[in-house]
């Protein structure tokens, strides 16, 4: 019997229009075995919110050069409380400044990657992450 496997959502919240870091991450996770689902450009907190209930997703990356993160971060994980979805895992990539990490991880984001991280970093990641949420229920 095969495992199920992991679902998940990359999304690009706000009015940033660059997806290069997106399309690549999401690439390496379908590449390791992932279910992914690519929203595209300018997803608003709940249209990304609905997706990843639609869905039915473990993990949302969200990727966020605009500056906007601690503006939609807290609105989508509001959204994902709205729609008891307390256990799905949110990455955040893109241009974090350091003094902002603490308080997106503080929020519950489970990882923050910046430009030069290693895809297969992130792969790890997530299945970690995944995989100690399955044990705990």
């Amino acid at each position: 019997m095969s495992e199920r496997r992991i679902r998940v959502l990359i999304a690009k919240p706000g009015l940033d229009g660059h997806d290069r870091g997106a399309k690549v991450v999401a690439r390496a996770l379908r590449d390791a075995g992932m279910e992914v689902i690519y929203t595209g450009l300018r997803q608003t907190p709940e249209m990304i919110a609905e997706s990843a209930l639609q869905e039915d997703v473990d993990v949302i990356g969200l990727s966020i050069l605009s500056g906007a993160h601690m503006a939609l971060v807290p609105r989508v994980f509001d959204l994902l409380k709205q729609n008891k979805q307390e256990n799905v895992k949110v990455f955040v990539g893109g241009i974090i400044p350091d003094e902002d990490v603490s308080k997106l991880l503080e929020m519950g984001v489970v990882g923050v990657y910046g430009p030069g991280t290693l895809t297969d970093d992130i792969v790890k990641d997530i299945e970690q992450k995944v995989r100690s949420r399955s044990k705990t229920n």
